[in-house]
């Protein structure tokens, strides 16, 4: 490429004039690229993303000051749906709260874990330790119920607002049938504030199926292209095909995770001798990140977080403080299909740049990981271990592993946790897929 004239400098422009000179530039310069050949460059034409549809509707979420829509992609083109209950004013007070709720929950807990546990060694605790410890728990409980209260009023706005009137132009109005592998399939694609809801949650769940859990199998996907790219036949190299466990349950001034050793021995059983373990020093960044570019799946057990106003710092935390970061990913290249994060907040995007989806899950799917099942807030880690159970259950019931079927096994086990188990949507709303 021939380099190009800058746009002049006047001290006495005005910075108007300077963001069209700007625009100008930008236009002329998109448009060298397309003549050289990539005519899709920052300028894709509809019919190579219609494919994206080939299995099923996505549908990508627009917010504006203006107005909000959902633009319906099927096969055949794009359909506009007017979501006139939808303001942008709504979704930054929604999503303001729901921040703000998670936040008390996970600081909370954090108190509490300050406060340790009681000196199992001693005969009897001191009265002062022993209160403090009650206090800390009944904060916990307190955060945790106001947490339910409103989950339930956002999964109803979600519905109210969002996800029943698309549903209802594509005409999935009732529940399939109880064989989840003939359940329609739906792609999520949100932008803005949106990105950091639970969409796929959304629904008046009191028993009258007015849900998106009780009408679909629901996935999410960052772009159009990035769902055309997950699509594409992987190399069937055979030797690639193992698990990668790296279970990290007494991380450095971290609770310990109890359900980590349950996960664990499912993996190893599972997955009798095509299985690499990693834990205990052997747990460390670099040698993650080294055997990552070496196996098409990946079950990560240990804590994670993330940061909303820095999202590039999520991580997972690893041996003797050890953290793999989002970076960290993202720096690399992999040739996965399947990755399965039983940590927290590993699908929590950021605030300042909500579309840019700079979450673990997005780096490992953006990276070459096909299919990809995260988290959008904290979880409890028995219930991250019963989730995981029922879905390696689902992928091995044929006699061998299909991670394919990774969005159908996780909307069954979400919805068994849902139903059998009548938990309650701070326990089973926060698992999502992302992937073909």
């Amino acid at each position: 490429m021939t380099s190009a004239a800058r746009p002049e400098d006047h001290d006495a422009a005005t910075p108007a004039e300077r963001r069209i000179a700007l625009a100008r530039e930008w236009d002329r310069l998109i448009a060298q690229v397309h003549r050289l050949g990539f005519k899709d460059f920052f300028a894709p034409r509809l019919p190579s993303l219609l494919p994206a549809a080939e299995h099923g509707p996505v549908v990508l979420l627009n917010t504006s000051r203006w107005r909000c829509d959902a633009l319906v992609v099927t096969a055949g083109g794009v359909h506009v749906e007017p979501l006139p209950r939808l303001t942008l004013e709504s979704a930054v007070d929604h999503t303001v709260e729901y921040l703000v709720t998670l936040q008390e929950v996970d600081m909370a807990v954090h108190d509490l874990q300050t406060v340790g546990p009681l000196n199992e060694d001693a005969h009897v605790a001191s009265v002062a330790e022993a209160q403090q410890r009650a206090q800390a728990m009944l904060a916990v409980h307190r955060a945790s119920e106001r947490r339910e209260v409103m989950l339930a009023a956002l999964l109803r706005w979600l519905w109210d607002t969002v996800a029943e009137p698309v549903l209802t132009f594509l005409n999935f109005a009732d529940q399939p049938g109880d064989d989840a592998a003939t359940w329609p399939r739906l792609w999520w694609c949100p932008t803005g504030l949106l990105t950091l809801l639970p969409v796929h949650g959304a629904g008046h769940h009191d028993g009258g199926r007015r849900a998106v859990l009780d009408r679909v199998v629901s996935s999410y996907t960052p772009t159009l292209r990035a769902l055309t790219v997950a699509r594409r036949p992987l190399d069937e190299s055979p030797a690639e095909e193992r698990m990668l466990i790296v279970s990290v349950p007494d991380a450095s001034g971290q609770l310990r995770l109890t359900a980590a050793d349950r996960e664990r021995e499912l993996l190893t059983s599972q997955f009798p001798g095509r299985h690499t373990l990693l834990q205990g020093p052997d747990a460390t960044t670099e040698r993650v990140r080294a055997e990552l570019v070496r196996h098409r799946w990946v079950h990560f057990s240990c804590h994670g977080g993330q940061d909303v106003l820095d999202p590039s710092k999520a991580s997972l935390s690893l041996h003797d403080g050890d953290v793999l970061r989002v970076t960290d990913i993202a720096a690399q290249r992999h040739r996965g299909e399947f990755t399965f994060l039983s940590a927290c907040q590993t699908a929590t995007g950021g605030v300042r740049l909500p579309d840019e989806t700079i979450t673990l899950a997005a780096a490992l799917h953006h990276t070459g990981y096909r299919q990809v099942v995260g988290t959008l807030w904290s979880v409890y880690d028995d219930t991250a271990a019963d989730v995981a159970a029922q879905v390696y259950r689902d992928l091995t019931s044929t006699g061998r592993f299909e991670p394919g079927r990774a969005a159908r096994a996780l909307h069954t086990a979400v919805r068994r946790l849902r139903d059998e188990r009548r938990a309650a949507p701070g326990d089973w709303a926060p698992f999502t897929h992302t992937g073909p």
